[in-house]
């Protein structure tokens, strides 16, 4: 407007079009334009040199004549109407146009129409510039294309996921393959990230992936139980992203074309065979687009993350951080929960047989919990069908029966009876496997409470000297009262002296005859 106010400066002293172009260095048309609008506008001059730039920018461009035509007016009002006709299925530009001809004969041609349509639905969705605090967010996503390597074994092709993460105030990224996007792989990847960047932010923004969020909602999204548990080791809040098309994780999806150009792309000729092999070279190539100046940028990303974020991130945790599973299993009569992920049996205390208990697990620990209160701890194990016990978890009865041990009945039966505790001494001398031999001391045990200890004693002794060492045998001695009969008390009887005696001169003879 500065040129224009010029060439009404020199019009007011009297120069002519040519000299006023030849002086500005403009075209005459030009000059000979903006003297007819002057006077078409009924202004005065001196009027108009007093006026700021805005107001005679307005004079002299009052803006399109198009959005002052009848057929825009006719027009606006059915706009929302065709931007929300374009949603449905089938329904296109030119149908909507055909439409709006047979109700408006004399209305815009298809360019103008798509036109106006195209520029009303940017006046819907407008984008906004989005300020971010450093140390504050960490942005998440999976490439849209995958890498690969190759199995040395066998020389399959094995595709691998690409998992990318940016900060958003410096850019700063970090990149890793995996193996998929399942959780533990996204687990694994964050941490991975975590590390690298040597904090944590306040906020993790992840897109509305499966091992992110169970259920999309722009308000109340569902999270991921593993993704919540991990949030809280690392004190961090998780907001994904909205869902669909959203505008607030740009950055992430622009880091994500900037890897396929400076790591993809630079890769693209080169042969891996392991997994580690990749991510070593993903690795070398994300640091070098870290070093690279940006654009309009006097530095690089990483000068950026180093000087003015990375101090800023909260500190990493000391402790690793590992997944957790949550089960709910009904406590067994046999005083164990069934984990069936391991197929392996773990025990609880026998209070809670019959109840419902939850089960949080990882990969290392097994705990156990009722009503929210912590009842067993155990390692994982990964033996099938396998038991893991704890024996303060077990009843009074079941802790005896697995304390049994050739020790313990001897120490109970010399404790009880000195002759009873030489049997016992003697049955283990007995080749027998132990299981039977613990019967028939818990066998003399019942006796030794149900009978009267000098004939218990008795028992035991006639089992000793007839060297029986059975329960049996001192049951049949006690049941048939066999004690009560006194040996000292009967007389030695010899057999009497008779002639019907063969001698060994008999048999010797006999022999002979045989031969």
């Amino acid at each position: 407007m500065s040129q224009v106010k010029q060439i009404l400066q020199l019009h007011s002293q009297g120069n002519g079009n040519k000299t006023i172009a030849r002086n500005l260095g403009i075209s005459k048309n030009t000059v000979k334009s903006y003297l007819a609008k002057y006077r078409s506008s009924k202004i005065s001059l001196a009027t108009l040199l007093k006026m700021e730039d805005h107001a005679l920018e307005k004079v002299f461009h009052p803006g399109n004549p198009a959005y002052k035509d009848n057929r825009f007016e006719e027009l606006k009002g059915k706009l929302d109407y065709y931007v929300d006709e374009l949603k449905k299925t089938g329904v296109t530009k030119q149908l909507l146009w055909e439409e709006y001809r047979l109700s408006n004969p004399t209305g815009y041609s298809l360019s103008q129409f798509s036109y106006h349509l195209s520029q009303h639905r940017l006046t819907k969705n407008p984008s906004m510039v989005l300020r971010h605090e450093p140390g504050e967010k960490l942005f998440v996503d999976f490439a849209g294309k995958k890498l690969s390597y190759i199995d040395p074994t066998t020389g399959e092709i094995i595709e691998c996921q690409v998992f990318v993460a940016c900060l958003p105030y410096s850019d700063y990224a970090f990149c890793m393959a995996v193996p998929s996007q399942r959780v533990d792989d996204f687990i694994y990847a964050l941490t991975c990230c975590l590390e690298s960047l040597g904090g944590v932010p306040k906020v993790l923004v992840p897109d509305n992936l499966k091992s992110a969020v169970i259920k999309a909602n722009n308000y109340e999204p569902t999270i991921n139980r593993a993704l919540e548990d991990f949030a809280n080791h690392y004190n961090m809040a998780v907001v994904p992203a909205r869902a669909r098309k959203p505008k607030d994780k740009a950055l992430v999806e622009n880091q994500v074309k900037l890897i396929y150009n400076r790591v993809y792309a630079r890769i693209r000729n080169q042969q891996f065979f392991l997994l580690s092999e990749l991510n070593s070279a993903i690795k070398e190539h994300t640091l070098k687009h870290n070093q690279t100046r940006m654009q309009k940028r006097d530095y690089c990303r990483e000068e950026h993350f180093l000087s003015n974020e990375k101090h800023l991130l909260q500190e990493l945790p000391t402790k690793a951080f590992e997944i957790k599973y949550y089960k709910e299993y009904k406590h067994g009569t046999n005083n164990h929960i069934y984990l069936g992920e391991d197929k392996h049996y773990y025990s609880a205390p026998y209070q809670y047989i019959g109840q419902k208990l939850k089960v949080v697990y990882t990969r290392s620990m097994v705990r156990i919990f009722h009503r929210h209160n912590l009842v067993a701890v155990h390692k994982r194990e990964f033996g099938i069908g396998k038991y893991t016990t704890v024996e303060e978890h077990l009843c009074s009865t079941h802790q005896h029966y697995l304390n049994r041990s050739p020790e313990y009945y001897k120490d109970k039966a010399e404790n009880l009876s000195k002759t009873l505790g030489e049997l016992v001494r003697l049955i283990f001398a007995q080749d027998r496997y132990p299981e039977q031999l613990y019967k028939s001391c818990d066998g003399l045990f019942s006796l030794f409470k149900s009978t009267p200890r000098e004939t218990f004693d008795k028992a035991c002794r006639m089992a000793i000297d007839y060297q029986n060492y059975t329960y049996g045998f001192v049951l049949n001695v006690i049941k048939n009262k066999m004690t009560e009969y006194d040996q000292e008390e009967q007389p030695d009887q010899s057999l009497p002296q008779h002639n019907n005696i063969r001698g060994k001169e008999y048999y010797d003879n006999q022999l002979s005859l045989k031969f």
